[in-house]
């Protein structure tokens, strides 16, 4: 959510950062929504001034006037009685027209708040002007030594590429037709060396975070409530990617919903809460399952492991002091954690500078890290792929737009709260990641060598061999 107080002062910084989003939010209504419910809270305050003036000031007068009126004779009861009728109407009109713009807010107020959700963070100054992820910026990129991705496949390893989706098969890892069979497209089931190759490199970055970046390790809850959406800014504009648990048809008086991402859960935890500023920052990362309907993507990627409806994600965030060059030293940190890890996996990848057009609701900026994939890309004339890269990675700065959301604050150093800013970023996510990994790990007899960081979690082993 963004600051209204801000928005009051400055309009056209969201307007022109909506703009850039290629979000439309309808500002004028916002405006004159905003000018109502103002208008109407400083009614109410005044006639809620007035009640109690009136219930100090006329209680007793009207003791004092009831006294009179005992003793009065004929000639003065008609003056006191109409003094007192006066002072006991004026309450009467007060709750009266309280109760009139308590209802008017009650109209106003919702609808401020419902599309106050919507307005998106305005991107960060430097952040590119772009339409969408064509227009992104690449900022650097690596690859080891003895891989050139500029030049086909077989020219650094000897062998033409065989993709994921044959690989899996070839190698016992992956069986796509019993996944269909049981939950319909976009769902696999992990076999064998499969399933322990993906939880091994799961296992390998939540120790890589732990014991080497200083991130707890939290597991948090992965069905939520509502409010951990809306909070985490994932609700209103990406409910048609989430799962909905319509508990409330079955007597529960809230619905319950199955998160796209373990940030939901880290962000969630310290929702309605003042953290001590000594405290700051808080880094987490959480090792969960995640769901995405995958709205919208219909034709796109339904083969093969690279976009499905479940998968299992390490995550990591950071909860910061609300200054923009500590977020941004925040930023650098998570990503060189996920520069370092795919260093360590022989994993060639390269990062992009997300434009305003590619930014989500939620970011003021974003760099995304993109894996290189021998098995994705344009076939050349032999029909074999020429390679692309596929995005794996991907590292946000929020600033208080989710602390905001969240009334997630900080006691600064006057002793006044203050909203705190978020970061996150993946730290890796499966079986996506087992896409490059096998790919560029492949040996020209069909079998993969394991990266030697994930062999201890392999039993050992040094290879996956194709079954018989």
């Amino acid at each position: 959510m963004i600051d209204i107080k801000a928005f009051r002062e400055d309009p056209e910084r969201f307007i022109r950062g909506s703009a850039a989003k290629r979000m439309k939010i309808d500002f004028d209504r916002l405006r004159a929504l905003d000018d109502q419910r103002r208008s109407v809270l400083m009614d109410l305050e005044h006639k809620r001034s007035e009640q109690n003036r009136l219930s100090k000031e006329s209680g007793p007068r009207i003791g004092q006037l009831k006294g009179k009126l005992k003793a009065a004779l004929d000639a003065d009861r008609a003056v006191i009685e109409a003094e007192l009728a006066q002072l006991e109407a004026q309450p009467i009109k007060l709750k009266n027209d309280v109760a009139v713009l308590e209802r008017i807010f009650a109209e106003v107020d919702p609808a401020w708040r419902e599309l106050l959700l919507t307005v998106p963070q305005p991107p960060a100054a430097d952040v590119p002007v772009g339409a969408g992820s064509e227009d992104n910026v690449e900022v650097r990129a690596w690859s080891p030594a003895h891989f050139d991705v500029s030049k086909p496949f077989a020219s650094s390893r000897g062998f033409q590429p065989r993709g994921h989706q044959e690989l899996v098969k070839s190698l016992g890892l992956v069986d796509f037709e019993r996944g269909v069979k049981m939950s319909g497209t976009r769902h696999y089931v992990l076999a064998g060396l499969g399933m322990r190759l993906h939880q091994a490199i799961l296992r390998y970055a939540l120790d890589f975070m732990a014991d080497r970046r200083g991130f707890q390790p939290m597991g948090v809850p992965v069905i939520v409530r509502e409010e951990c959406m809306v909070g985490t800014g994932f609700f209103p504009a990406g409910r048609e990617q989430a799962y909905h648990l319509e508990e409330s048809k079955r007597g529960s008086n809230h619905d319950l919903y199955l998160t796209g991402t373990g940030e939901v859960g880290l962000m969630g935890l310290h929702a309605d809460e003042i953290l001590a500023s000594e405290s700051l920052p808080r880094k987490y990362v959480t090792l969960s399952t995640c769901f995405r309907r995958e709205a919208g993507a219909a034709g796109k990627d339904t083969a093969g492991l690279y976009r499905i409806h479940q998968f299992d994600k390490v995550e990591q965030v950071v909860v910061c002091r609300a200054d923009e060059a500590e977020s941004r030293a925040w930023h650098a940190t998570m990503l060189e954690s996920v520069e370092m890890l795919l260093q360590s996996l022989d994993l060639p990848y390269r990062l992009l500078q997300c434009c305003t057009g590619d930014l989500g609701v939620k970011n003021e900026d974003m760099i995304d890290v993109e894996c290189w994939m021998p098995g994705r890309g344009d076939a050349d004339a032999s029909g074999v792929p020429t390679g692309a890269y596929g995005e794996t990675h991907s590292a946000s700065r929020l600033g208080d737009y989710q602390c905001r959301r969240l009334n997630l604050r900080y006691k600064g150093e006057d002793g006044k709260t203050v909203f705190a800013y978020a970061l996150n970023n993946t730290v890796v996510a499966s079986p996506r990641i087992l896409i490059p990994l096998l790919e560029m790990h492949q040996n020209a007899d069909g079998s993969v060598t394991i990266p030697a960081p994930l062999r201890v979690h392999m039993g050992g082993r040094e290879r996956i061999e194709p079954v018989a």
